[in-house]
């Protein structure tokens, strides 16, 4: 295996934000695994060590499987005697209110008290739980933050260059096929003058040179861009200080073919330009019917 394995255990009390955790990591590209039966690691590791595709894990540890727990510190004292494996623990910690608070308003009972008392539960978790904490590298108290919170500083803290946490998504579309459901912003340029109805423009599509530079020379088309790419660079800052991993912008016209294309095309390269990463794709631009297009 070419690369070292990034192994990330995230562990804590149940409770203080392991699922937040684990979505976390999805979004920062790791593999992820809740609750995989200790015994089946040593397995695991040799397909991933084998294969050499897989270089980030996350994998989630907690008491729902109570059963393995003795073989948990064994595991990952094997795991810190393998050359190939780089192992992280991040530990989710809250205090015993906060706790008993969260577990009251989702209703759900606790793996270690699910015939007792809350806190008795609470406590012998932390019994258990003591050795696993103390070699942690990482600990968060989670008492005072919300889900969003843990996911920033999760994203602070593992976020690397070649998996950018945030993304932007600018499609074109046709509104005669229907709204795109993901969408985030949806733009109508239906407004422009329509490249379809010049017959040397009819068959060809927003990215030809020549249909770009027919959309993108009238006077109103200019004025427009200008105030929704200044609105839409404006508050793609707060997208991300809220939390969110991609943006959709969606931008239409009848049959998605020439003004929407050639306004994806532009609004995603100045993206691009700015730093963002940006896909740029045209669900509809090859849907051409022999009936009339008014795209």
């Amino acid at each position: 295996m070419a690369e070292t394995l990034n192994l990330v255990v995230i562990t804590g009390m149940s409770g203080a934000g392991k699922t937040v955790a684990m979505q976390s990591f999805e979004d920062l590209g790791y593999f992820t695994m809740d609750n995989m039966p200790p015994a089946l690691l040593p397995k695991f590791w040799e397909l991933v060590k084998e294969s050499g595709k897989i270089t980030k894990i996350a994998l989630v540890i907690d008491l729902r499987s109570h059963a393995f727990y003795d073989q948990i510190n064994d595991m990952l004292a094997n795991l810190d005697n393998t050359a190939f494996v780089t192992t992280k623990i991040v530990f989710l910690d809250a205090t015993d209110a906060e706790l008993v608070s969260r577990y009251k308003e989702t209703r759900r009972s606790h793996p270690l008290a699910q015939e007792g008392r809350l806190m008795d539960g609470i406590r012998k978790e932390r019994g258990l739980l003591t050795e696993l904490r103390n070699r942690a590298q990482i600990v968060i108290d989670t008492t005072n933050l919300s889900p969003r919170q843990l996911r920033e500083k999760l994203f602070v803290t593992f976020k690397s260059a070649d998996h950018p946490t945030f993304h932007l998504e600018v499609m074109s579309f046709g509104f005669k096929y229907g709204l795109p459901i993901d969408a985030d912003i949806v733009m109508d340029v239906r407004f422009l003058p329509n490249p379809y109805y010049v017959q040397k423009f009819r068959d060809r599509d927003g990215r030809d040179r020549e249909v770009y530079d027919y959309v993108m020379d009238n006077p109103a088309a200019e004025q427009f861009y200008q105030q929704f790419y200044t609105m839409l660079a404006s508050i793609m800052p707060q997208y991300q200080k809220e939390g969110k991993s991609s943006v959709t912008i969606a931008i239409g016209c009848t049959g998605g073919q020439h003004r929407s294309v050639a306004f994806t095309e532009r609004v995603g390269k100045a993206f691009q330009a700015a730093g963002y990463p940006v896909d740029i794709t045209h669900r509809d631009v090859d849907k051409r019917k022999a009936t009339v297009n008014r795209s």
